[in-house]
């Protein structure tokens, strides 16, 4: 006669449990080398200021980030710790991520050329070189009047900042995408930017 295990199964609960403890980052090929650089910047604040537990997962690929306690403050923690894994990973300077550790209420914004117009070929690669403008001087310019921070991978465009800083950025970012020259976003920028400014 058989015996009965003395570990009964795992309930749903505590799968959910171990799931709501947990996150689990992809990290794409192109970002693997600058990841293994930085690592020792990415970790220490995890794990020193956050108090979790991160490893990187050599066969996956994967940065994985455990909190020891089911509380509310480690489901914070966590949440941080995820989104300034997640910012690197988008491209974006450790410096930069870090912000998400230590301010509330910022957010990354992510989109797609494509999802303001359609560009194939030259018109695509035109886009590109308006929004990053002469040595990366539009770019620049857009971040320092909004105080964000953007990355522009190939197609895919990544916005760090408030949400209302993000929203002003990206105006000016379909603007170009669609066309206009950068004189005039940042003509536009500006004097949305002095609004907001008076109304603070």
């Amino acid at each position: 006669m058989k015996r009965k295990a003395d570990n009964p199964p795992a309930t749903k609960q505590s799968k959910v449990a171990k799931l709501s403890n947990f996150r689990r980052i992809a990290v794409p090929p192109h970002r693997l080398t600058p990841l293994k650089e930085n690592w020792m910047k990415i970790f220490s604040p995890i794990v020193e200021h956050l108090k979790l537990q991160v490893k990187f997962n050599i066969k996956t690929k994967n940065v994985e980030i455990r909190a020891p306690l089911s509380d509310d403050e480690s489901a914070s923690n966590l949440q941080k710790a995820a989104d300034f894994v997640r910012a690197f990973v988008c491209g974006f300077d450790v410096e930069d991520a870090l912000a998400l550790v230590r301010l509330e209420n910022l957010f990354i914004e992510t989109f797609e050329i494509k999802d303001v117009k359609q560009l194939k070929g030259d018109h695509h690669s035109r886009a590109v070189g308006r929004l990053a403008g002469k040595g990366g001087r539009t770019k620049y310019t857009i971040e320092n009047i909004t105080k964000t921070r953007i990355v522009i991978a190939d197609s895919k465009i990544h916005i760090l900042g408030s949400y209302q800083s993000i929203q002003i950025a990206m105006r000016a970012i379909c603007n170009l995408i669609l066309g206009s020259p950068p004189s005039k976003v940042y003509g536009q920028l500006r004097n949305v930017a002095t609004k907001v400014a008076s109304r603070i």
